[in-house]
């Protein structure tokens, strides 16, 4: 692997008033716009990189808010790592960030009623000292395209998902914050499944619930950016705010 080619797009729809999902490529935020970037994997960059997507949830502007407090956050902690940590350990100081920022959302959702109950998903994929991690809380989605096969990375945090349906439903089990106090993340080292070649998709479910998988997979192997897939929602509907980010292994 030599370097990430990186295309990302967060854009608000077709139907809602503002755009509550937000994109994190490296310290790059990203809303409302597209973005692309190339990253050669020398052995500084090695050392920490952060591809994530949030997409809130709550009244009026509460959302934005959420997955903006919580990127931010996020991307504080992945640089402020300290070094050298092992899988187990990087897992354990993961889970008790989710823990921390859980409750600094629940408290500024206290103190402004206006924000009550706001909260967000987090789908990323972390660079760290050579090694891949994949992140979920919630029902945005990490895939892979291999050899013109696309595969779900993440499992849906949904009541479908609970219920043994394949189907995504928009009612989702687990978040951070947005009234959830025993939120979980699902954490795996997948740097064993990762190749040349490879491209990972993150994307909020403003794009697989417009655009079904099989498109998706057709418009990656054509070689399309984020921008083309956010586009192909908006087309199909654009009922939510969509977010997509591209991360080709080269």
């Amino acid at each position: 692997m030599k370097q990430f080619s990186v295309s990302a797009a967060c854009e608000i729809g077709c139907v809602r008033s503002n755009n509550e999902d937000m994109v994190l490529v490296g310290n790059k935020f990203i809303r409302n716009e597209n973005y692309e970037t190339t990253i050669p994997l020398d052995p500084i960059s090695k050392k920490r990189y952060v591809f994530a997507i949030a997409d809130g949830m709550g009244g009026h502007q509460a959302g934005e808010v959420a997955s903006t407090d919580v990127l931010i956050d996020f991307d504080f902690f992945i640089y402020d790592l300290p070094e050298r940590l092992s899988v187990s350990d990087f897992d354990e100081v993961v889970i008790e960030w989710l823990q921390s920022i859980n409750r600094k959302i629940h408290l500024k959702g206290v103190s402004h009623p206006s924000l009550s109950d706001m909260g967000t998903t987090l789908v990323a994929l972390v660079v760290y000292e050579n090694r891949f991690f994949r992140l979920n809380c919630g029902d945005s989605r990490l895939y892979q395209l291999r050899n013109g096969r696309l595969t779900q990375l993440t499992t849906d945090h949904s009541l479908n998902t609970m219920m043994g349906e394949s189907k995504h439903s928009n009612i989702i089990t687990n978040c951070i914050g947005g009234g959830c106090t025993t939120s979980f993340m699902d954490i795996y080292d997948i740097t064993d499944n990762l190749q040349s070649g490879d491209i990972l998709l993150l994307c909020s479910d403003g794009l697989n619930d417009m655009v079904d998988d099989e498109t998706i997979c057709s418009m990656l192997m054509s070689g399309c950016r984020a921008a083309d897939l956010a586009q192909a929602a908006i087309e199909a509907g654009g009922y939510d705010n969509v977010s997509a980010c591209i991360v080709k292994i080269d």
